[in-house]
């Protein structure tokens, strides 16, 4: 029996072990790689809406730079998310494409503003903050 000890234990160890790398996840991408990979495309690297794609569209995308500056000083978090996700507020479909699915995954809390903290995705928030940098004063 005190032979097997060992053994059970070195068995025991590389079970955990093999359980630990097979549950590690590939890492959260940032904000700013969300944007060059979904957005850029049709907005362009700065959020001027200058994307290479901009050209073949029936409506120019938004400047997303003056967002803040559109809403007197204060960027809209709340309702750039919205549209990010793809909520339209009973407006129908636009232009632009629902991006919720491509971001679904880990949750984080977040305050709209109104002291309720909410599940949101976290790679929605990051891009939103990301788009926050892109402001122009």
């Amino acid at each position: 029996m005190a032979a097997r000890l060992p053994l059970m234990s070195l068995c025991a160890a590389l079970l955990l072990g093999a359980c630990v790398i097979g549950g590690a996840r590939a890492p959260v991408p940032t904000g700013a790689q969300d944007f060059a990979d979904f957005c850029a495309g049709c907005h362009g690297v700065s959020g001027k809406g200058d994307g290479e794609m901009a050209a073949g569209l029936a409506r120019r995308p938004a400047d997303l730079t003056l967002l803040a500056r559109r809403n007197g000083g204060t960027f809209p978090t709340t309702q750039v998310m919205a549209k990010i996700w793809g909520y339209t507020g009973g407006r129908g479909a636009g232009v632009m494409p629902n991006f919720g699915p491509l971001l679904d995954g880990d949750l984080v809390p977040y305050d709209g503003g109104d002291g309720i903290l909410t599940p949101t995705p976290v790679r929605l928030v990051q891009i939103a903050e990301h788009l926050k940098t892109l402001q122009t004063r």
